[in-house]
């Protein structure tokens, strides 16, 4: 009987849905083990061949831990707001619920086919109401927190509130936006209007005043990640520096704790080190100067107090609030265009040009506390508003982009540290001796900023203190498709909706597009009030759902709460997660924030949401190109293109043969290559290959479809194991699939004899076990070290092994068929079946080797005479060297070689070689 792997597919896809084999049970006497992919945004296109790598990883992970006797947690859903569903609707005025439906719907259809152990019965959607409501509720429970510095954690802001009524700030210790003072009988004094204004200084979630990138064309606020060179990642439209009014996330508050996470939890270095820079803690000193001939002070933080004698000018992000009050009237013009040039200019950008130098003077002076000499004050976009205080005092000698600025402007260097020479480069080691700086000439760095610390703080001019680099999370967007903010305004204070009034549904509105006076597309909704009040137009980020799922799919269909405690109290937290990396500095610190403030709460008992990560790599896809005569319709072959002036083209890999381009379906692909002519090389147009980032708009997509239907599920999930390591990136070659497939039919044919099934009871010889258990102590080894690569190696060469010995015994094919199954169930399930079990192989227990099988009872020696191997001889693994001797001497056809000449010499080295030497 032949093998059908669409058949099969189908069958055990089916007999999955229906007996729902892979739900887990919130209560059992089973170790938990729970397991989480990174859920997808359902995009228009569909899956191509890369996007399930990670997912096909978790599978055999999970599947396998099932074996191993886990209750296994391994859900699925979907990350269905974002921006893309948005500009569809914007284009065609469809609804974005709509398209999403259809994209979720495409979505599942694919995932089924390839055979995943998701509990489906557990799936979420970020944009349903029924989940986006506690979404809405999260953020009200954020709106009713402050983060208490003293106590380390987030409470309730009833309990600050009572503070304020005793004590107004006095002995308050809190995380805010400015430090404030003021007395109890004060606080009872404060209008409502004022003390809202003084609440929303500390709450988690707060609206102010705050610069972000705005994307005119999108009509809406981007996140960091959204941005690059200054353009949107979607649709590459311009990116400006803007003031707004804003809802934030105050995760600054958590910057330590985020910090010291990460010592807890199983991720690799390089993605700790990518949230620790993210955070960025130094430490140092904030200090004021004053300016010039007004009352006004620059804060500045310095990790560098100790060159403070060196500061020879000030440099302000150019949207600092004191850069208008400032400048002079000669400089007004100047400085208005340089604000104008930066502004389009993201964060990210101008963090990391280092390279480029521009500035301009504001034509103010500050005053150096410590040397007394005044200091020009320029703006140079190389500052940010939004670290630290949005100013810096320049040590040209000490830092190199001061020095790269103060060399192009011509700017006074001072060397306050010796150990470099300041007219090649600036010295920015943190050693030497201070020189040219008073009372800390002499001191080493690390005394000398002690010693400084101690002068400022007594001069009064600030304090020691320590920075973080993390900026509060900007929360609200000026989009349509996202989880509204259950917020309203009376008399301009901002309160929140009563629970019952939950979920805040999105309104319809008549256009996706923000209203012509600019604001979000909701203020288009004209009944969009709570009980007569304006509601907030803006809605949340793609990242606010994302933060919590991996709590819903503990208790889905929960309506009294997010999840309940005893769910949460049994699966505690994800024992493994799995994503791409290029989530480090996104969801994973939002996530991790938002689980840190529910644990201050009380709603769970953990520190940190996911225990191990593992980020795979990306499936590349292998480009092809025809190259096309510049101004001609004429195409030349790959190894004819240098004798002409080309333009490459990408051309869809579907109408391709290996390299070669089928010229007929190219012509009929596009109308413009109808009439086309080719130079060819022989008889064949050969065409450009190049491994890129399988993309849509590349042609070099691959859908899991057509592999699916004319391979089998199991041939996809294996041969995409097969590529290399999880983590690392590959290029995909549709080829190889062959290989994978027949090995599964190699494997198949084990137990069939003349297609019938015929499985022996017969006891197994030490071969048959040898090979069995070297597979299981591999595949064993190599799932829990995510080596999943090495494991399809290992089943290929026992298959191998096993179909050179005819082995067809069931002590060996029924251990190998449980072993398999993870990886191609579909298979695994048939073969189970016919192997006489019911109901399902994903109950068997998964093998284990045993020792014994490994360690080799017999041994081949190679018998040589003079050094050269006549035949071989089997022996005792453990015979004594004389005992060896003894046997190859009696062999017979050591007479044949011996030819009547005399043995000089016996060389036996036991578990290797005998050697007889004749002469």
């Amino acid at each position: 009987m032949d093998y059908f792997p669409s058949e099969i597919d189908k069958k055990w896809q089916a007999f999955w849905a229906e007996k729902q084999t892979y739900k887990a049970e919130n209560n059992s006497d089973k170790p938990k083990y729970y397991v989480l992919d990174m859920f997808p945004y359902p995009s228009g296109a569909g899956l191509h061949v890369g996007h399930p790598l990670g997912y096909i990883a978790s599978d055999i992970y999970a599947r396998y831990k099932r074996h191993k006797g886990f209750n296994v947690l391994h859900p699925m859903g979907y990350d269905s707001f974002g921006l893309p569903a948005e500009q569809y609707a914007i284009q065609t005025g469809q609804h974005p619920a709509i398209t999403t439906e259809q994209n979720i719907a495409r979505y599942r259809e694919q995932l089924d086919k390839i055979g995943f152990s998701f509990d489906w019965s557990r799936e979420v959607r970020t944009s349903d109401p029924t989940y986006y409501r506690w979404t809405q509720w999260i953020f009200k429970q954020l709106f009713n927190s402050w983060y208490n510095n003293a106590a380390n954690k987030a409470e309730d802001i009833a309990t600050l509130i009572n503070h304020f009524e005793a004590n107004g700030t006095n002995n308050l210790n809190a995380a805010c936006g400015e430090e404030m003072n003021f007395s109890a009988d004060a606080w009872r004094n404060f209008s409502e209007r004022e003390k809202s204004d003084v609440l929303l200084n500390y709450r988690l979630a707060y609206r102010s005043e705050s610069m972000v990138n705005w994307c005119p064309a999108l009509g809406t606020v981007l996140a960091n990640d959204e941005v690059k060179d200054g353009v949107s990642e979607r649709g590459g439209h311009p990116v400006v520096q803007k003031k707004m009014m804003q809802w934030s996330m105050r995760i600054s508050a958590y910057a330590q704790r985020l910090l010291d996470g990460l010592d807890s939890i199983a991720w690799s270095e390089s993605l700790k080190e990518s949230q620790r820079n993210w955070i960025g803690r130094s430490e140092g000193a904030s200090v004021r100067f004053q300016i010039s001939k007004s009352k006004a002070q620059i804060e500045v933080f310095t990790t560098r107090p100790d060159t403070i004698f060196g500061a020879t000018y000030m440099t302000l992000a150019p949207e600092h609030e004191l850069v208008d009050q400032i400048t002079t009237n000669e400089y007004k013009e100047a400085v208005a265009a340089y604000k104008l040039q930066a502004s389009k200019r993201s964060e990210r950008d101008r963090m990391a040009d280092t390279k480029t130098v521009t500035g301009q003077f504001t034509g103010a002076y500050a005053i150096n506390p410590f040397t007394n000499k005044e200091i020009p004050i320029w703006i140079g976009d190389y500052v940010l508003a939004g670290y630290g205080t949005g100013a810096v005092m320049a040590v040209p000698g000490h830092d190199s982009r001061d020095w790269a600025f103060a060399k192009h402007f011509n700017l006074p260097i001072v060397e306050v540290v010796s150990g470099g020479d300041i007219e090649k480069e600036s010295y920015d080691a943190k050693s030497g001796i201070l020189i040219n700086s008073d009372f800390l000439n002499g001191l080493e760095v690390k005394d000398a900023q002690q010693r400084i610390i101690e002068e400022i703080e007594k001069r009064e001019l600030g304090n020691g203190k320590i920075n973080y680099r993390l900026r509060d999370a900007i929360f609200g967007r000026q989009r349509y498709w996202g989880e509204p903010i259950p917020v309203y305004y009376e008399n301009d204070i901002p309160k929140l909706l009563p629970d019952n009034n939950l979920p805040l549904n999105l309104p319809a509105v008549d256009k996706y597009l923000p209203t012509e006076d600019g604001e979000p597309p909701l203020a288009r909704a004209a009944d969009f009030k709570f009980e007569g009040h304006e509601i907030e137009t803006t809605t949340m980020p793609g990242w606010a759902g994302s933060s919590w799922y991996f709590l819903r799919y503990m208790d889905p269909l929960n309506e009294s709460a997010f999840v309940s405690q005893e769910a949460v109290n049994y699966w505690g937290n994800v024992d493994l997660y799995v994503g791409g990396s290029e989530h480090a500095t996104g969801h994973l610190l939002y996530a991790r924030f938002w689980h840190k403030f529910f644990a201050d709460r009380g709603w769970v008992n953990t520190q940190e949401p996911f225990k191990k990560l593992v980020n795979q790599g990306m499936i590349q896809g292998m480009s092809a190109f025809v190259y096309r005569v510049k101004g001609k319709n004429t195409f030349v072959s790959v190894g004819l293109k240098d004798n002409y002036e080309t333009t490459a083209l990408h051309v869809d890999v579907s109408l391709l043969k290996g390299d070669d381009l089928d010229i007929e379906a190219f012509k009929n692909w596009r109308p413009e290559f109808k009439e086309a002519e080719f130079l060819l090389e022989g008889d064949q147009y050969i065409c450009g290959r190049e491994v890129e980032k399988m993309s849509k708009s590349k042609y070099n997509v691959v859908n899991p479809d057509d592999i699916v239907e004319k391979y089998g599920a199991d041939v996809l999930r294996m041969y995409e194991m097969f590529l290399g390591p999880i983590e690392q990136s590959k290029p995909w070659n549709t080829q190889g699939l062959s290989g994978v497939s027949n090995f599964l039919r190699k494997f198949w044919r084990l137990f069939y004899t003349n297609d019938i099934v015929a499985i022996s009871d017969e006891a197994p010889n030490e071969k048959e076990l040898k090979a069995l258990h070297t597979c299981i102590k591999k595949v064993n080894e190599d799932i829990e070290a995510f080596s999943f690569n090495t494991s399809v190696s290992a089943f290929m060469i026992c298959v191998n092994e096993l179909t050179d010995l005819k082995c067809n015994k069931r002590k060996i094919l029924e251990p190998l068929t449980v072993l398999l199954s993870p990886f191609a169930p579909h298979l695994a399930e048939e073969l189970w079946e016919k192997l006489g079990y019911q109901p399902s192989v994903t109950q068997a227990t998964y093998p284990e080797y045993e020792e014994k099988y490994l360690v080799e009872s017999t041994k081949d020696y190679p018998v040589s005479f003079n050094g050269k191997v006549r035949f071989n001889i089997s022996l005792p693994a453990n015979m004594p060297k004389e005992e060896i001797e003894k046997a190859a001497l009696t062999d017979a056809r050591t007479e044949k070689y011996l030819d009547g000449k005399s043995i000089r010499k016996i060389i036996v080295v036991p578990g290797r070689i005998v050697n007889i030497v004749i002469g």
